[in-house]
């Protein structure tokens, strides 16, 4: 019974899986910021559709399969469900943009709880997303033989992914600021990544040499498709962002507008 290895093309691998968890979640948290300025509710959601494309799409998902290109089992081959890992991509997308949604405060829903419950719940989805995404990515694996987790460390790179989310949504809700987004996102891609190789430790493989070999869509043949896809993902938003017209207006904690123009001419007509 090998143990399965998972830096077999070097530790590169790793620092590219952070980087590019660290651009997706940047350019999402920017389509969120974005999203809570003066515009219509349904405007509002398509940023933040965007946001969970670049979040949950790139950061999460590309990250994941980036990360497994380094993962190979001795004595057989390793391939990949499509079904399994479309289902992936599509859950870690739709529990994602959930999380955002929860933290809006232009929900009726959120309006209703205090702002640090909507940011918590919001984070402990958006985490709870990162998790649900690695293990059924995971489930996607097929080799000669059979995969286990040990449940300890699926619940440490649970907490990991879950606290490390809920931070970085609690640090974004200060609005306008570069370093905070950059901190944000960074906080956000660690804990993706830690929580990708600590469950990836707590993993074993059992070779079954008598077993057929598994069939499926190989690492390479995943990724060139999944990074085309990808850079759609990010181009979208990045040119959206952009190209949208700087609004004097945001919301406020309890979703309501404050006119950043008004309140600044007013000012400037108290100094005089």
């Amino acid at each position: 019974m090998p143990h399965a290895q998972h830096f077999t093309m070097g530790l590169w691998v790793p620092y590219l899986a952070f980087v590019t968890a660290a651009v997706g979640c940047y350019v999402g948290l920017c389509c969120v910021q974005q999203s809570r300025k003066y515009l219509t509710p349904a405007a509002g959601v398509c940023w933040l559709m965007m946001a969970a494309l670049s979040i949950g799409g790139v950061g999460i998902w590309l990250m994941h399969f980036i990360g497994m290109s380094g993962f190979s089992v001795p004595t057989s081959p390793v391939r990949y469900d499509l079904g399994a890992t479309l289902f992936s991509v599509v859950l870690a997308v739709g529990a994602t943009l959930f999380g955002l949604l929860i933290s809006d405060a232009r929900l009726s829903a959120a309006r209703r709880l205090p702002r640090s419950v909507s940011l918590t719940v919001g984070g402990i989805v958006m985490g709870t997303a990162i998790v649900l995404m690695h293990y059924s990515g995971m489930a996607a694996i097929r080799i000669r033989g059979t995969i286990d987790h040990d449940p300890r460390m699926v619940a440490v790179s649970a907490a990991i992914g879950i606290v490390g989310s809920v931070a970085a949504m609690w640090m974004f809700d200060v609005p306008g600021k570069l370093h905070v987004r950059v901190a944000s996102s960074l906080l956000l891609a660690c804990g993706v990544v830690a929580l990708h190789y600590t469950g990836m430790v707590g993993m074993s493989a059992h070779v079954d040499l008598d077993a057929s070999a598994p069939e499926g869509m190989t690492v390479p043949s995943l990724l060139f498709p999944a990074f085309g896809i990808g850079i759609v993902l990010l181009a979208v938003p990045i040119v959206a962002l952009l190209l949208a017209p700087e609004s004097d207006r945001e919301l406020d904690d309890r979703g309501q507008l404050n006119d950043l123009s008004r309140v600044g001419k007013a000012g400037t007509e108290a100094d005089q």
